[in-house]
């Protein structure tokens, strides 16, 4: 599966009307620091996509700390940016692969297959000396009707079911830090552990340097890991959980889906237990 495009393929497609460009940088210990990069200069042709203004809903009771967004809220932003269903949409951040990634889960839940990712972000696009750009692109509002891809996301309803269930054959990955999946640490939410019956592989495994290592690397990656079993990724908040959603389909796994609530959602039930590793 083919998820990303490298600088030089971007700097040499960006005049094309079909192509647009999403700046998803953003800091979670500093909401408007991705805000402020990018108006310091971006990649021309950029627009802006904040993480929790506008690849978020509010937070809520349930859902965790970055809610999937209103589709046809996030529908209208698309437009706006003159992105319709026959173009080609790259995403890119800093180079850490999950914002961008976040985006690339969206646009692809909504259906669209043309999306991808800047392999290494600004990053990979400032180390080849390549132009950035104070000025904000003025795009022609256009269509874009999108149909909602069910088979990659993950309900609260389907996980519970399936702990319940004693997993009855899905594994459940934790794509965090492992000191957080034994719940060593717990920096951010306000419980510490991982969801029954789930195993640990932290996201950063799969990129190297900011840039996502091959299909044969990351086959290696999940070697012990049956490709014929149904798989459900997640993470904090379902930001960091999509480079394993999108290494294990680069790996050959088709059954692969991403809970977007995560865990933050999971211990959002009072009643629901989490489990813990004692060293």
């Amino acid at each position: 599966m083919k998820f990303t495009v490298e600088a030089d393929w971007l700097r040499d497609n960006l005049a094309e009307k079909d192509v647009r460009v999403i700046d998803c940088r953003f800091e979670l210990a500093r909401p408007v620091a991705g805000r402020k990069q990018f108006e310091a200069g971006h990649i021309p042709g950029s627009v802006y996509f904040d993480l929790e203004k506008d690849m978020s809903a509010p937070v809520k009771q349930h859902g965790g700390r970055h809610p999937l967004p209103d589709l046809d809220v996030l529908k209208e932003k698309l437009e706006k940016a003159g992105i319709g269903n026959n173009t080609t949409v790259v995403a890119y951040d800093s180079g850490e692969g999950a914002f961008a990634g976040r985006l690339w889960w969206l646009i692809s839940y909504m259906g669209h297959e043309n999306v991808y990712i800047l392999n290494g972000g600004m990053k990979a696009w400032l180390e080849q000396d390549y132009p950035i750009t104070t000025e904000r692109p003025a795009y022609e509002e256009t269509s874009f009707n999108y149909k909602v891809n069910s088979a990659i996301a993950a309900s609260y309803e389907e996980v519970e079911a399936i702990v319940q269930a004693n997993n009855n054959g899905v594994v459940l990955i934790d794509s965090r830090e492992y000191k957080r999946f034994t719940g060593e640490v717990e920096p951010i939410d306000k419980k510490s552990g991982h969801i029954p019956g789930a195993i640990n592989k932290v996201w950063t495994n799969g990129l190297v340097n900011g840039r996502f290592k091959d299909a044969e690397e990351q086959k290696e990656r999940f070697s012990e890991l049956d490709p014929n079993k149904q798989y459900i990724v997640y993470c904090g908040s379902g930001v960091t959980a999509t480079p394993n959603f999108l290494a294990l389909k680069a790996a050959g796994f088709q059954n692969v889906k991403l809970y977007p609530g995560s865990f933050s959602d999971w211990i959002s039930y009072d009643d629901n237990k989490v489990c813990t590793i004692k060293e």
